[in-house]
């Protein structure tokens, strides 16, 4: 994970999280200075799953660029989004 003042790029890898069969990258949406990261996921992971929207958060990001907020979905977007990978 970064730390704290360390800059993202949008798309690029930022991290890993691990999960018991894969490790998996992490990609910012966009690109800025990451201002907190979620310290409490060292000794709680499951947090990532139990409630990524509230608890389970990774890193908060100041964008750089605040036009590549509009590219981005909101969580009923990225369900919606979901649903059309079902086949």
């Amino acid at each position: 994970m970064p730390a704290p003042g360390e800059d993202v790029q949008a798309h690029e890898r930022f991290g890993d999280i691990e999960s018991v069969k894969t490790v998996s990258e992490l990609f910012a949406p966009v690109s800025g200075e990451v201002v907190d990261v979620n310290d409490d996921l060292e000794s709680s992971p499951e947090l990532v799953n139990e409630g990524p929207y509230k608890e389970g958060w990774l890193v908060t990001i100041r964008p750089s660029d605040q036009a590549e907020l509009d590219g981005l979905m909101d969580a009923a977007k990225y369900e919606e989004y979901l649903g059309t990978l079902d086949g």
